[in-house]
Parts: structure tokens; C-alpha cells; sequence
């Protein structure tokens, strides 16, 4: 019958608008910004950084390798690599960004560079209240405005942070059993070496005068 599903809307709006006033579940809104819904894991506005330990700069898990902004689709990333290797928060060498900047003016939040970030280093935002009167630079996020704690992760995305932090565990596992693997090979190899006697040189023919 034409206009059953016109109908039938007006019975699901007509069910929640008399309801709402007898249950708070049928409220679709709140008083914002007084009143704020709590924010979905599934959430994601623009990119940040994350950094382990306490320390922003030594902490950054970005290494410049440049992938993301190579695979941007609006090239809204821009990173300047930096010249020599610097500790990371436990003290192994890393190149880091020098300049790492975003402009969410033009970001897609796509999420194509979290997924292509082979550290784990880059993930998104779920923080919407971005506005500014500055066009221009009030909307490029600078390296030091993108960093954030790995704690912060947790908090915003839990189940996907737990997730990130096993699977670094056991990469890191996995590398140290490898390291420790190799060092042991080694170790035994030279005390091996050292436990082989020596070959006496082979004995020189004397040649027999009677034969001059």
C-alpha cells in the first residue's frame, strides 16, 4: 500500500517522542555543552602521535620513515626527518622527525595512515572541539601538539591500545630471544675455538747430499 513506510516512521517518531517523557533511554539529546555523551572506541576524528614513557620528544614511537605522508590521500602530512639518530626512552639510537605536522583543515580522518604506520606510532583522535578564528595556522598541529601519552591511548581507545601493547611485547620478546640466540651461538662457537688444539706444522724434507 503506498505510504505504509511514510506510516510507519511517524509510528517509531510518535513511540520515542511520548516515550521520552516517561524514559530516559528514548532521550536523543542532551544539553550541550553542558551535558556531553561519552565518546564511542570506535570514534575517530584526526591523527596523533603516541610516545611511551614520560618524555614526549625522547619518547616518540615516529621513526620519519615517511610512509604515512607518502600514502596520505590529501597530502595533509608534512614530516622533515631529522639529520642524526638521537636515544629514544630506552636508550636505543632512533631517527626521529624533525617537523612533523598535520593540517586538519584538509584531513579526510581516513585513517589510511594508521593503518599503513608500520610502529604503531600514529592513531586517531577522538577530540572534536577544533574551532578557531585562525584559519591558517591555527589549524596545522605542530609535532608538539600531536604527541600523546600511550596512557592517553588507553584511555580513549582501551581495547585497541591493549591490543597494540601485546602485540609490541611480543615483537619485543621475540627480538630479545633472537638477540640472546645469536649472543649464546656466538659465545659458544669462541669457546669452542678455544678448546681446538692447534695443528702442529707439517715437517720440512731434508734433502739427501749423496743425491748432489
Amino acid at each position: 500500500m503506498l505510504g505504509t513506510g511514510i506510516l510507519k516512521g511517524l509510528k517509531v517518531t510518535a513511540r520515542n517522542f511520548i516515550g521520552s517523557y516517561f524514559d530516559e533511554e528514548r532521550l536523543t539529546t542532551v544539553q550541550y555543552p553542558e551535558e556531553r555523551l561519552p565518546q564511542k572506541q570506535a570514534a575517530r576524528q584526526f591523527p596523533f602521535l603516541v610516545y611511551d614513557g614520560d618524555d614526549p620528544e625522547a619518547g616518540l614511537r615516529c621513526v620519519a620513515c615517511q610512509i604515512c605522508e607518502r600514502e596520505c590521500p590529501p597530502q595533509c602530512i608534512y614530516i622533515v626527518k631529522d639529520t642524526v639518530k638521537k636515544p629514544d626512552y630506552m636508550g636505543k639510537m632512533q631517527f626521529q622527525p624533525k617537523i612533523f605536522d598535520i593540517d586538519v583543515s584538509i584531513c579526510m580522518s581516513c585513517q589510511i595512515c594508521v593503518e599503513t604506520c608500520p610502529f604503531d606510532s600514529i592513531k586517531m583522535d577522538t577530540q572534536f572541539e577544533l574551532a578557531t578564528d585562525d584559519r591558517f595556522e591555527g589549524l596545522i598541529l605542530h609535532k608538539e601538539q600531536l604527541a600523546k601519552s600511550n596512557s592517553y591511548y588507553h584511555q580513549i581507545h582501551p581495547e585497541e591500545a591493549a591490543e597494540v601493547d601485546a602485540r609490541l611485547a611480543a615483537a619485543k620478546a621475540k627480538a630479545e630471544a633472537k638477540a640472546k640466540a645469536a649472543q649464546e651461538a656466538k659465545a659458544k662457537a669462541a669457546a669452542a675455538a678455544q678448546q681446538t688444539p692447534a695443528k702442529a706444522p707439517a715437517p720440512v724434507a731434508q734433502k739427501d747430499p749423496s743425491n748432489q
